[in-house]
């Protein structure tokens, strides 16, 4: 099998295939005799995870507002958190003659006989936020930086509980969340966390009542808010009857809601039982709304508007003949080849500055917040 990805030869290729559809009608969204010569106005297939997420709506909305800027057609789909579906939505751009794809993986290890497809097409595939694994017919991946979105987290926990500057010594209890097992980024959200919480385990600062330190045992699949509710009420049934929780590791607002859900039902919240400690990712309006409210405690911002600038840049680029900016070529081994990505810098965002990180930048509207 050649590897159409090794040189900028390839790419040209596959440019050209890209101009050949479009010259002759393949696409579906219409004819294109006049974009002969210009990759512009070709069609770029979108796969996202899900509609149940703001975030990925969010997404899919800001691609394709990338694309159209740039000249682009798109058909944009969403795979409802079901692999298969994914792999069906996909084999359907391929066979609509779609000239690139940008993908952001519902199950990571299940696109590898679809992107084989998409090679012999020579169509190239951005992988969007979540790496794809197990294949080389991935040609380059943006995202942020994943493992420091877990420090930010785990750095948070640390803070508030006085450990980093020492007015505190603990034991305090602390219990870990991780996200889905077939994501990808999960590791990586969760290593970086470990990072900085392990040393204050190790030392018996932080205490985690449940036993449960292994990202096998504290996944979240699908990063499914119900599915972390229950642990939690697992958690504190099991381990916490006379004792409570002072900081919960969560990776998202979505599973963070959950926790709350679960803990706000064991009469956290009330004035002799404070709520504990709860981090997030994706600073999801419904999540921000319950920081101003002095429920959940932080979030990670990722700027999603940015990231779909990434990713239409890398298609504009690839299409176009050139080498797409990167800026981490060693880091993203999907276990057939290393990736090349560009990451962009998460923000740790709590009551004390969203109103500057994501509403003053205008990530969200002050009167969604009301």
């Amino acid at each position: 099998m050649r590897n159409r990805r090794s040189a900028l030869a390839a790419i040209a290729a596959t440019a050209s295939l890209a101009l050949t559809l479009s010259a002759c009608g393949q696409n579906s969204e219409g004819g294109s005799e006049e974009n002969k010569g210009d990759a512009k106005g070709s069609t770029v297939g979108i796969a996202m995870p899900t509609k149940s997420s703001e975030r990925w709506i969010a997404d899919g909305a800001n691609v394709v507002k990338g694309l159209k800027a740039k000249g682009y057609k798109t058909k944009l789909v969403y795979g409802e958190d079901d692999p298969d579906q994914q792999v069906s939505q996909i084999e359907n751009l391929i066979t609509q003659g779609v000239s690139a794809l940008i993908i952001a993986a519902i199950d990571n290890k299940s696109l590898d006989n679809v992107l084989q497809q998409a090679a012999d097409a020579n169509i190239p595939v951005i992988s969007y936020d979540r790496l794809i694994l197990g294949t080389e017919n991935v040609d380059y991946y943006a995202s942020f930086d994943n493992e420091k979105v877990g420090e930010l987290q785990g750095g948070y926990i640390v803070d508030k509980l006085g450990l980093k500057d020492g007015s505190k010594k603990g034991p305090f209890n602390v219990e870990l969340f991780a996200g889905s097992n077939d994501d990808n980024n999960t590791k990586y959200f969760f290593q970086g966390a470990m990072n900085v919480l392990q040393p204050y385990i190790d030392k018996k600062q932080l205490v985690v009542k449940s036993g449960q330190t292994k990202l096998n045992q504290v996944t979240t699949l699908r990063w499914d808010g119900g599915t972390a509710q229950k642990r939690m009420d697992d958690l504190l049934t099991s381990a916490y009857k006379s004792d409570r929780v002072d900081a919960v590791l969560s990776p998202y607002d979505g599973i963070s809601i959950g926790i709350l859900s679960a803990l706000k039902s064991d009469d956290y919240g009330s004035k002799s039982k404070p709520l504990p400690i709860v981090t997030g990712q994706d600073a999801e309006v419904a999540s921000v709304k319950s920081i101003i409210a002095g429920q959940q405690t932080q979030t990670v911002y990722k700027d999603t508007r940015k990231l779909a600038d990434v990713a239409t840049n890398m298609v504009d680029s690839v299409l176009n003949d050139k080498k797409p900016e990167t800026n981490d070529t060693k880091t993203y081994d999907n276990g057939a080849k290393v990736v090349p990505a560009y990451l962009l810098d998460p923000v740790s965002v709590d009551k004390t500055n969203y109103k500057e990180v994501v509403v003053d930048s205008g990530y969200i509207k002050e009167s969604d917040l009301k």
